[in-house]
């Protein structure tokens, strides 16, 4: 659901007062102001960031639950007489208990004083253990749910594959007492199939079946702990962000292997791009990392937006990045914002680049910008809800939409000339993979599948169905296409 953001700024603006500078009339049957508590008034989209530093907010003292209850205002006197003052080593079992003087002549015979540091770093290693002892179990629990997966897979395949068996031995003999009969048609046969192979081979047929150009699943890489929305390929290196807050990097060439987790967003990683030997990350945290592809290190970050960074792309030396109703324009290599690109009615989901021309998608428009001047020289509107997607190949503009279509305009008349219907949910990624037998483009959907489309006659040649969630995110690199989902996976396709 989308909140109503104008409703929202008009309720943030009411004035109210502070909770703890009111009290329950039970005469008037309403809450009024206490002038001798919190006289503060603020608008009510301030009213956490006071309430919670409030100095009229009732606290309990630190030290002892048996002290009276404190107004946070005179917590500070109260800690200067205050009979329960513990010792700072009494994690470590040190039972001392007096005032605050008592305390500083205490700790200069604390037999736990002299050995707190390394007591510390104790504590340090025991919560790094920790950590990764937690970070082992889901990992197992991640595996033995994939396990229990395949094993009902396998069992389904059993007993589907005894059915077959059990009706392959029933029909043996009519099947044999069938062929005895036919003899005669062989010949017949054999030569009508001769003239359809030959027919095949020359491509007389509209959407003929070419093997070479069928797409197999060659691979799965799994390690992420949640979904996964956004993929970003880099010659063997295949990156992927997820709902766990990392970015993996993934050997493509040989082992196939995770070789390195990237950690530094807090929020959900929504958005990946390269440029140079730079990578681009783009999170439900605002903000904005560059990653050196060499080091995988941290070279800067962003403060992007004011909300989650939904897409990144990267061109002509700027980096390009979308959210709510704006797309802001970064110098790739000093990281300076150059500009803001407005006039946009709703989150900016997509984002594709060429040497001309900027595309962005949002809600039912996709809007073409002069990639020089940054203005905007064309909006398209589409028929199918909200844009997901955009790809751009040498003669076409795709764009995937909310109600499960694909618009094709033409990409030096911007004239509308096909619109791909096959999918049964929304279009969340789209690909180009250029091919000896033609370009083809790869659709991603809520629906769990791709679909492979021929670019020369604007049809469905493929159904890709391996995953067992929404397929989020693709990437191209050296004739493979990469699909990442919600079932937590990325998948390798050729």
């Amino acid at each position: 659901m989308v909140a109503n953001i104008a409703v929202s700024e008009q309720i943030g603006e009411l004035m109210i007062h502070c909770k703890y500078g009111c009290y329950y009339n039970e005469t008037l049957k309403r809450f009024v102001a206490d002038s001798t508590k919190c006289p503060s008034t603020f608008r009510m989209n301030q009213r956490r960031d006071h309430e919670n530093d409030c100095d009229y907010m009732p606290i309990d003292c630190p030290n002892n639950a048996g002290c009276p209850p404190l107004l946070k205002k005179d917590l500070e006197d109260h800690l200067r007489s205050c009979n329960n003052v513990h010792c700072p080593n009494k994690k470590y079992s040190c039972d001392f208990i007096g005032t605050q003087d008592e305390l500083e002549e205490h700790l200069k015979s604390c037999r736990f004083e002299g050995m707190k540091e390394f007591l510390r770093l104790t504590d340090e290693k025991v919560t790094d253990l920790q950590m990764h002892l937690n970070q082992k179990d889901q990992e197992i629990e991640f595996l033995r749910s994939m396990l229990g997966r395949l094993s009902e897979r396998l069992e389904t395949m059993e007993k589907s594959v005894d059915m077959k068996l059990e009706l392959v031995e029933r029909n043996h003999s009519k099947i044999m007492d069938e062929i005895l009969d036919n003899r005669k048609d062989i010949s017949a046969l054999t030569e009508e199939m001769s003239h359809i192979n030959m027919r095949i081979n020359l491509g007389a047929t509209a959407g003929a079946y070419d093997p070479i150009s069928m797409f197999k699943c060659k691979g799965t890489f799994v390690g992420h702990l949640g979904p996964v929305w956004c993929l970003s390929a880099m010659g063997d290196y295949l990156f992927s962000g997820s709902t766990d807050k990392t970015i993996k990097v993934w050997d493509t060439s040989s082992s196939y292997k995770c070789v390195k987790t990237l950690e530094g967003h807090s929020g959900i990683v929504l958005a990946l791009c390269n440029y140079g030997n730079k990578l681009f990350s783009g999170s439900q945290d605002c903000n904005i990392i560059v990653w050196n592809v060499e080091t995988y290190e941290n070279c800067q970050v962003i403060k992007a937006h004011d909300n989650p960074v939904c897409t990144l792309v990267a061109a002509s030396n700027m980096l390009f990045s979308g959210s709510l109703k704006i797309i802001r324009v970064y110098d790739v290599h000093t990281y300076e914002l150059k500009k803001e690109l407005t006039g946009l009615n709703h989150w900016v989901r997509a984002l594709a680049a060429t040497n001309e021309y900027l595309f962005s998608g949002s809600y039912q428009t996709v809007k073409v910008w002069n990639i020089n001047t940054l203005e905007c020289v064309r909006d398209l509107e589409t028929s199918g809800g909200s844009v997901y997607s955009i790809a751009i190949t040498n003669h076409h503009i795709l764009c995937g939409t909310y109600e499960n279509c694909i618009h094709v305009w033409e990409l030096n008349s911007f004239n509308q000339l096909e619109t791909l219907m096959g999918h049964s949910g929304t279009v969340y990624a789209l690909a180009v993979l250029h091919t000896a037998s033609g370009t083809k483009v790869f659709s991603a959907s809520y629906d769990r599948s791709l679909r492979v489309w021929s670019m020369d006659n604007m049809i469905c040649t493929q159904t890709l169905v391996r995953h067992q969630g929404s397929v989020a995110c693709l990437a191209v690199s050296r004739g493979r296409i990469f699909s990442g989902a919600v079932d937590s996976t990325v998948k390798v396709w050729q």
